[in-house]
């Protein structure tokens, strides 16, 4: 493993060689991460992998660890979310059928159609599964939840009985 993380590299060479990358990267360098934290403070821990399975299929590992700071929808105070992800990515050309594809999958597996020369973005491919890791409303764990009740008022009562509207008809009657 290589803590040296390239900017862009061959994934079809990385997979040849089997080469794997391990090391830390700053919450603050992911700026599509960023819109969904409420700062930047922290690093994420990752191992990333190219190899074959038996199979033959060429994939990519991704592994990654952070403790991703967010706002609890509950309490509006910052918290501390633990990720942890593990994702196995099958390496597909981009001009392949990704549906027929991923039903030939073996489970666990998604697909990630590369360009012909290989290049990728290791640094995105750990942003894309923290992005995916976010909850869709933080909730801090053990936050108190706001309860308030709302008493109804006396019009709001008398206009939702079903018999309302009878009781006012028979009041102009009399």
């Amino acid at each position: 493993m290589s803590a040296e993380l390239p900017e862009v590299l061959d994934a079809w060479r990385m997979v040849a060689a089997r080469r794997g990358f391990e090391g830390t990267l700053p919450l603050s360098s992911m700026a599509r991460l960023r819109d969904a934290l409420c700062d930047d403070a922290g690093e994420v821990r990752y191992t990333i992998g190219f190899d074959r399975d038996t199979l033959g299929i060429p994939y990519v590992e991704v592994q990654a660890q952070a403790d991703l700071p967010l706002t609890c929808q509950r309490t509006m105070e910052r918290f501390l979310h633990p990720v942890q992800v593990v994702q196995r990515l099958a390496l597909l050309p981009a001009d392949t059928d990704l549906e027929a594809a991923e039903a030939g999958l073996p489970p666990g597996y998604e697909p990630l159609p590369l360009p012909a020369d290989g290049a990728m973005r290791p640094a995105d491919l750990v942003e894309d599964e923290l992005i995916l890791a976010v909850p869709v409303v933080p909730v801090s764990p053990g936050g108190e939840a706001l309860e308030q009740e709302w008493p109804a008022t006396a019009d709001e009562v008398a206009q939702a009985s079903p018999f309302a509207a009878l009781a006012a008809l028979k009041k102009r009657e009399e």
